[in-house]
């Protein structure tokens, strides 16, 4: 388990991060989700004890991570993949490591194995692509069979079947009680691997919550409809709570009425429908939500995103989800 506690990081005139609390607990994989300068990185490194809070304290599994008698035993870590001595060979490089700490040559072959690289165990790690040196930061950060995984972009340059197996790796992992805390910004992939999520923005707790509850709490996703008598059915479905966008002549993207509602509307009406599907919300659009006054490095476009947002008048209701939440 990974307690925060009012974790604060100032670097002189900067607030990294500011009175951050959560917990990451065994049995589940948990997301660490924020936009670029929201203080994952901080954090990270303050629970690891590579940097010292300004105010706050952070334990995992009781006690402060520099307190523990056999780190890698604890703590499983990737915060950089590539921190490896580019002359050693995969194997040398985990047998350096397992050399001091205790641990057997038997778990280095196992580890090498695990993460795929038994055909390259002997080449130089300096000559690994970027898939090849993630499995290999993969393969140290489990040498020690620790009880608590911290990885930061574990995904980052991996091919499909790499991604496939990362994604079963840690959810196995959870399953036997260990806690996963992962840092990522390929939504999809936190979709389908993380349940829980601790989200910050500008160094601040946004939410403490699941995947499940932040997509059910992002408002209803559009209902896409195709219809050659688009103004007629737009004058039709006009009313209270109804919003109706145009996105091309014979489309439009309905919110604020059920596909039973907008289908019953059109036949009483005498109007043909082509199409009448519901727009699915994804973590992706529901985090843009979420973090929307949190984006400390933004864009100015005007660049179309996903059908569900069309309007930009989404909100996001949090009550109930993140606590007590506080916002920049």
């Amino acid at each position: 388990m990974i307690e925060a506690r009012g974790l604060e990081k100032r670097y002189g005139d900067k607030v990294a991060v500011h009175d951050l609390s959560f917990t990451v607990r065994p049995g589940a994989v948990t997301g660490f989700l924020g936009p670029n300068g929201a203080g994952k990185s901080t954090t990270m490194r303050m629970i690891l004890g590579l940097d010292r809070p300004t105010r706050g304290e952070v334990l995992v599994n009781g006690r402060r991570y520099r307190d523990s008698a056999a780190p890698m035993h604890e703590v499983g870590v990737m915060l950089e993949a590539k921190a490896v001595h580019t002359g050693r060979s995969a194997a040398k490089h985990l047998l350096a490591l397992a050399q001091t700490h205790g641990i057997s040559r038997r778990r280095v072959t196992e580890v090498i194995d695990m993460v795929g690289l038994t055909d390259v165990a002997r080449k130089r790690a300096g000559g690994f692509s970027l898939g090849m040196g993630q499995r290999l930061g993969i393969a140290s950060a489990l040498l020690g069979d620790p009880a608590t995984l911290i990885l930061d972009e574990p995904v980052n340059g991996l091919d499909p079947e790499g991604i496939r197996w990362i994604r079963g790796l840690l959810r196995d992992l959870a399953a036997e009680g260990r806690t996963v805390f992962l840092s990522s910004h390929l939504m999809s992939e936190m979709a389908q691997t993380a349940t829980n999520l601790v989200v910050v923005g500008r160094g601040r707790l946004i939410a403490e919550t699941t995947v499940d509850e932040v997509i059910a709490s992002a408002s209803p996703a559009a209902i896409h409809v195709r219809t050659p008598q688009s103004a007629a059915l737009r004058d039709v479905l006009a009313g209270p709570g109804v919003t109706v966008t145009s996105t091309a002549a014979d489309t439009l993207d309905v919110t604020g009425a059920t596909s039973v509602q907008i289908g019953e509307a059109a036949r009483a009406a005498g109007l043909a429908l082509y199409e009448l599907t519901p727009r699915q919300v994804s973590l992706e659009d529901a985090f843009m939500d979420l973090t929307r006054d949190a984006v400390e490095y933004g864009t100015t476009g005007t660049y179309a995103t996903s059908s569900s947002s069309t309007d930009n008048e989404k909100t996001f209701a949090l009550a109930g989800i993140a606590g007590s939440e506080t916002r920049a």
